[in-house]
């Protein structure tokens, strides 16, 4: 059979050949190769190009096989550009149909704003705040530098930019939709847009047709319309709208006669027209000031005021407020205090607000203001006599009236007369406390478990050096407190300095506790924390900070509630037409326990049973409280609650002309004025009257283990008063107390047999040394002057033989033979 022949182009092996290495054949002659060369390559390529597409079809296949699942859910890049270029086709087609649709409106009813009416409790009405000062002028008239320094303090790109800021409003509609607050709308055309053509109402609504207005207006107009419009219509408190109002209201004169140093002022006051208002805010003086001193260095820094002029511009003063007549009397401080509330709480913003047209019902009750007036009429106004006696020229007088179990405000004294005291004395913020805020003070001891420097615990028997100047103890500042009248009381307890306010006592207790541990607590029963001067330092027991009463009121009225915070308020309800303004939610909360908050009410009851108090007894009813005298008596307080009515008064010392905190010295014919004289008088009156027809109720108290019964006040050992001593009247005698409980028996043992060593060494060396005093009673004779012949250790530990002897054992004396009710704070 013979052999089949090769497939073309097949070269057969000659079987003589040799092989090459490993049995290949050796390399084909050139003639040879190329024809099956190009054959290899040619089955080659075309074996590599089906091989890589199957190889991409593969891996197709597997991507799609593993696009399972949630997988599945995930887009490809494909669809995400696909989805963003609709969205972006979306946004400008919605950008054109906006602007299309969207046109220019007619003024809104702003520019015709209505009067609020403020309404009592019951529904009868307080006030109405008189209708809207408004004048509008051309731009010629309103001075160069006037409108310059507008531009300086809301938009000093004004001329140059655009009508809108998109990355302003996004921001602004971000945080309204979110609940993050509100925001302006950036640009003076939007602002203009905002005050003339919509409202203030901060919804998406508005926000989106002020960006499609002021894109048309500001294509439409020129750059100075709308300047002029927007110095028409923009509002700078005092109810004065517009420029030239604003410069009648703030200075008495035409807009055309400003000073650069006025205009700014007045620029200053569009961010926050009544905060920044140095009159009827002098707090805000600070701030207000800081803003008028931006809108200069702006003016500055755009080249619109030489560098030199801007050195010798100073502050120009505006004049006093002219209230509406109908706000005259209370009225227009409680309009004021409303209005604080509804703006500070967000409820509405100042401008909103001051469009008009809402039914406002506040939460005073108007036969308890009524009495809260008729109590400062008769207690202490009616006896000032500015002509016979200047010291009276100064006098003033706020309060506050709070309901602790569910927080409204039922009572508020402002001042004599909104037409002609304009400050609010009830919600001022630059009064010292004094002494009112040392029960804070043992709140936050209790409510922390605190320890005396030796590892005492401490409650109201726990013993302290109550000497004069003594240093404080343990703390990083020195300081070393005067008693009041430089007394030195030796060993006191707790108790028996709360009802003689012993300022060495209060001092070191703070640092025991820890000082930014008692400003946490003071937060927490109410006070704010940015109150002015409130540092956690050793002082802070004696009342430095600057709280307003009303606050004051508030931390009150968290302890009269056994320690449960609940927000005070103003308002009832609010209404425009058919529509309801929602309220913020004021839902309780325990701020502290209420064996803190108890235990310092009983040690508040013996202030006002024993203390420096007891002009509160008059009112008839149970009470707890705390009497309090500022730096240099420029002001004197009395803060106290029954378990139902929580109210704070505060006497103040103000030069009428200057404005400048004055002492009460002289005042009313007395030497000195105390927390426990005429505040406490009037407290008693309008406490009476208020809770006329009730029941007097006694306080439910859970107190701290191991706290003691009230002992009787201490006498000092050294040195004698000072002359300028302080002198409250003497109180009358306690009412009756129906099914008061009786205090918890004392414990026996070495703290006894220490009471009864000391009560028989104070006796025997009191009728020695008590003698006959300036008034002429000889009621000394048993004041506990005798010394210590123990360690203070004694209270606790049994072994006392006289430590607290002069603390202790007085009963009936005082310091010089005066009785316990007339001890100095």
């Amino acid at each position: 059979m013979s052999d089949q022949s090769p497939p073309p182009g097949w070269n057969p092996r000659d079987p003589d050949t040799p092989e090459g290495p490993r049995g290949q054949s050796q390399p084909q002659s050139p003639a040879a190769s190329p024809g099956r060369n190009q054959g290899r390559n040619q089955g080659r390529g075309q074996g590599s190009r089906s091989d890589r597409q199957a190889r991409r079809d593969a891996k197709r296949a597997e991507r799609k096989r593993k696009r399972t699942g949630w997988r599945r859910m995930i887009p490809t890049w494909r669809m995400t550009l696909g989805a963003v270029l609709l969205l972006a086709l979306l946004v400008v087609g919605g950008l054109v149909a906006g602007y299309l649709l969207v046109h220019i409106p007619p003024a809104n009813a702003a520019a015709t704003a209505q009067s609020n009416v403020y309404l009592y409790a019951d529904g009868s009405q307080l006030a109405r705040d008189g209708e809207v000062n408004r004048v509008n002028v051309p731009l010629s008239q309103i001075p160069r530098t006037v409108q310059e320094a507008v531009l300086a303090a809301e938009d000093r790109d004004f001329y140059s930019e655009r009508a809108v800021d998109p990355k302003a409003m996004l921001r602004a509609a971000w945080n309204t939709a979110t609940g993050k607050g509100t925001q302006s709308g950036s640009t003076i055309t939007q602002q203009y847009v905002k005050n003339y053509y919509l409202g203030q109402e901060q919804t998406i609504k508005r926000k989106v047709k002020e960006f499609f207005i002021a894109i048309k207006l500001g294509r439409e107009k020129s750059k100075d319309y709308i300047l002029e419009g927007y110095l028409n219509t923009s509002y700078f408190g005092r109810n004065a709208y517009g420029i030239q109002a604003a410069a009648q209201a703030y200075y008495g004169k035409d807009v055309g006669k400003l000073t650069t140093a006025e205009g700014a002022y007045l620029a200053t006051l569009l961010n926050s027209p009544s905060a920044f208002d140095v009159v009827s805010h002098p707090q805000s003086r600070e701030r207000a000031l800081a803003r008028w001193n931006y809108v200069l260095d702006g003016m500055v820094k755009k080249q619109w005021l030489p560098a030199a002029e801007r050195s010798a511009t100073r502050f120009p003063e505006p004049g006093k407020v002219r209230p509406a007549a109908g706000l005259s009397g209370q009225r227009g401080y409680l309009v004021e205090a409303v209005k604080d509330y509804i703006v500070d709480h967000k409820i509405l913003d100042e401008k909103t607000l001051a469009e008009g047209g809402y039914r406002i019902t506040t939460t005073i009750d108007k036969r308890r203001q009524n009495a809260f007036v008729d109590a400062v009429d008769e207690k202490m106004a009616d006896d000032l006599d500015p002509q016979a006696r200047k010291a009276d020229r100064v006098v003033r007088a706020g309060g506050v009236s709070i309901d602790p179990a569910t927080g409204k405000v039922v009572a508020l004294y402002g001042g004599v007369d909104y037409t002609k005291q304009y400050v609010n004395n009830a919600t001022r913020h630059d009064y010292q406390v004094a002494s009112t805020f040392k029960p804070f003070v043992f709140a936050s001891a209790v409510e922390n478990d605190s320890r005396t420097q030796d590892g005492r615990r401490i409650t109201p028997n726990t013993v302290y050096n109550g000497d004069n100047r003594r240093p404080v103890v343990g703390g990083r500042i020195r300081f070393a407190p005067e008693n009041e009248g430089q007394v030195s009381y030796g060993p006191i307890t707790v108790n028996t300095a709360t009802d003689l306010s012993v300022n060495a006592v209060y001092a070191q207790m703070a640092v025991d506790v820890g000082t930014s541990k008692v400003k946490q607590t003071a937060i927490a029963l109410g006070i704010p924390e940015n109150t002015p001067n409130f540092l956690p330092v050793p002082a802070i027991a004696l009342g430095t900070l600057q709280a307003s009463v009303l606050d004051m009121t508030q931390a009150y009225a968290t302890l009269a509630d056994h320690g449960r915070y609940t927000p005070y308020t103003f308002v009832e309800k609010i209404t425009k037409g058919s529509d309801s303004v929602p309220l913020p939610d004021r839902t309780p909360k325990q701020a502290i326990s209420r064996e803190a908050a108890d235990t310092t009410t009983s040690m508040l009851v013996s202030v006002v049973d024993n203390g420096t108090g007891t002009a509160a007894l008059a009112a008839g009813h149970p009470a707890a409280g705390k009497t309090g005298t500022g730096e240099l008596d420029r002001s004197a307080w009395f803060a106290a609650y029954t378990p139902d009515l929580v109210t704070v008064v505060s006497m103040m010392g103000q030069d009428p002309d200057t404005g400048t905190l004055e002492s009460l010295y002289g005042a009313l014919g007395e030497a000195r004025i105390g927390g426990g004289g005429y505040p406490a008088r009037i407290w008693a009156q309008y406490t009476k009257t208020a809770l006329e027809g009730g029941d007097p109720v006694d306080f439910d108290l859970e107190l701290e283990p191991g706290a003691a019964p009230s002992p009787p006040p201490a006498v000092p050992t050294s040195p004698e008063p000072t002359p300028d001593e302080e002198s409250t009247p003497q109180s009358p005698a306690p009412p009756s107390r129906p099914n008061r409980p009786s205090r918890p028996t004392p414990p026996t043992g070495g703290q006894n047999q220490g009471q009864d060593q000391g009560q028989d060494q104070g006796q025997d060396q009191g009728q020695d040394t008590g003698g006959q005093s300036t008034e002429g009673d000889t009621t000394g004779g048993r004041t506990g002057a005798g010394t210590s012949t123990g360690t203070s250790a004694g209270t606790t530990s049994g072994t006392t033989t006289g430590a607290t002897a002069g603390a202790l054992g007085g009963v009936t004396g005082g310091l010089r033979g005066r009785p316990p009710s007339e001890y100095l704070e």
